[in-house]
């Protein structure tokens, strides 16, 4: 399965069954945790066979039979949110690769003590459960691509791919408050493209501009464009 492939099966799964991670998988997941962490400046960590953070009250009736999840970590800076969407959803697309179904988790969780660890100055922002799902998940509603983005007809083909696997990312209530421009280069330039997130009451929009980041970077191809 492509990252590609595994953007458009990708759905949020909420209800797993109980069924334990093979170990050639938790080695394939902790070997790109690794990575994320390094290149990202992260302290992600999986748990496994734990079913207390996502069996409380807050995950009453929204959550059931998560024995798994991705602790989301890390020093509380301006894109400290960006980094946690962008380096997580790596990890979600590989889980996707690997057979498995996820689903991030701003609210519906609790701590559980010494399962993980958050050092001194760093913040938890969110969870990942991940597991093998009891269905596959659905599609919902999603935006126009005129809606996030200044696609049209004269807009390259890379950047309008692009924008439709951002509308495939996965955003809190799926609320899908970005938006992606195309710019014009300049003197022979590359193209720059310039990703903003809207104002939200529901928040988390920094983490979900990371996700779609990524998506963007993916169906683009990252060697068409640069960052505004």
């Amino acid at each position: 399965m492509t990252l590609l492939e595994a953007i458009e099966a990708r759905h949020s799964v909420r209800h797993y069954i109980h069924k334990p991670l093979p170990v050639d998988i938790i080695n394939q997941l902790q070997a790109k945790i690794d990575q994320c962490n390094q290149l990202g400046n992260l302290n992600i960590q999986l748990v496994v066979n734990e079913p207390k953070a996502f069996s409380g009250i807050m995950a009453y009736g929204k959550f059931s039979g998560v024995e798994n999840y991705l602790v989301m970590a890390g020093t509380p800076d301006p894109s400290l949110d960006e980094r946690i969407g962008y380096y997580g959803e790596q990890l979600v697309l590989l889980a996707q690769q690997l057979g498995l179904n996820t689903c991030w988790a701003g609210l519906s969780y609790r701590k559980v003590k010494g399962v993980y660890t958050i050092r001194d100055g760093e913040k938890l922002s969110c969870m990942i459960a991940l597991g093998y799902g009891a269905t596959q998940g659905k599609t919902h509603k999603i935006k126009t691509a005129a809606e996030v983005s200044n696609c049209s007809d004269t807009t390259p083909q890379w950047f309008n791919e692009g924008v439709r696997c951002v509308l495939l990312a996965p955003t809190a209530i799926n609320q899908q408050k970005f938006h992606f421009q195309y710019l014009q280069p300049q003197h022979g330039d590359k193209p720059r493209v310039k990703a903003s997130r809207l104002f939200s009451l529901v928040g988390y929009t920094q983490m979900d501009l990371g996700i779609a980041k990524l998506h963007f970077e993916i169906g683009a191809g990252s060697h068409n464009f640069d960052w505004e």
